[in-house]
């Protein structure tokens, strides 16, 4: 299948796992009542099993999905914007990486978490705290990584005329958003506005890709 329509689809996809994720974290895994750590802890056992699948569409699949989606828009914007195209796709790769290690750390710690609550709660809880620290830092609560990928290739389609003005100016807003996660006080304005803009970035991009031809394939 040619790059460009194997990008397209890995946007579609995208923006599919980011509506997945919040109707399973914020509705089916909310999760109410659990005022002791005891509670938490049983509530982790009893949802281990869709939270751990949860993990691996939401991060791993994401960030495979995200390498084919950095290359197709790599491919496009490079003739027309070289240099700033090249900076950000090594961001976007990175993103990838990131993405994929927060969701292998998450899966990883559940399994820690677990087993350790069969001996001592309160060690349980420090290795919760400690895992949902580390998985924080890789970028649960900060998006720059991500924010600059869509930003500096916003700018780089926008200055080589590539695709839509409409969606590179929409990526710009969102990748800054993104990038303002840096300061703590927005935080999680930014992430929220990041996280639900990406919904309409990717399918639109989605679909701009879908459409336009695709590149020659060697013999």
């Amino acid at each position: 299948m040619a790059l460009y329509r194997l990008g397209g689809i890995a946007a579609l996809f995208e923006a599919a796992v980011y509506i997945f994720g919040f109707v399973v974290f914020l509705g089916v895994l909310g999760g109410t009542g659990l005022d002791t750590d005891a509670a938490r802890l049983a509530y982790l056992a009893e949802t281990k099993a869709l939270t751990q699948f949860a993990n691996i569409i939401i991060y791993v699949a994401f960030g495979a999905a995200l390498v084919v989606l950095v290359t197709a828009l790599h491919t496009r914007l490079q003739a027309a914007s070289p240099a700033l195209s090249k900076v950000a796709a090594a961001f976007g790769v990175i993103w990838a990486g990131i993405v994929i290690t927060s969701g292998m750390v998450a899966n990883i710690g559940i399994d820690m978490v677990l087993t350790a609550s069969e001996a001592s709660t309160e060690r349980a809880m420090a290795i919760w705290q400690s895992t949902t620290v580390v998985q924080e830092g890789l970028g649960g609560g900060v998006e720059v990584v991500g924010g600059l990928w869509l930003l500096l290739l916003s700018i780089a389609g926008w200055r080589g005329a590539q695709l839509s003005k409409g969606l590179h100016a929409l990526g710009m807003v969102i990748g800054a958003c993104g990038v303002l996660t840096l300061i703590p006080a927005i935080s999680e304005i930014g992430a929220a506005v990041f996280g639900l803009g990406q919904i309409l970035w990717f399918l639109w991009v989605g679909v701009a890709l879908l459409r336009i031809p695709d590149i020659p394939q060697a013999a």
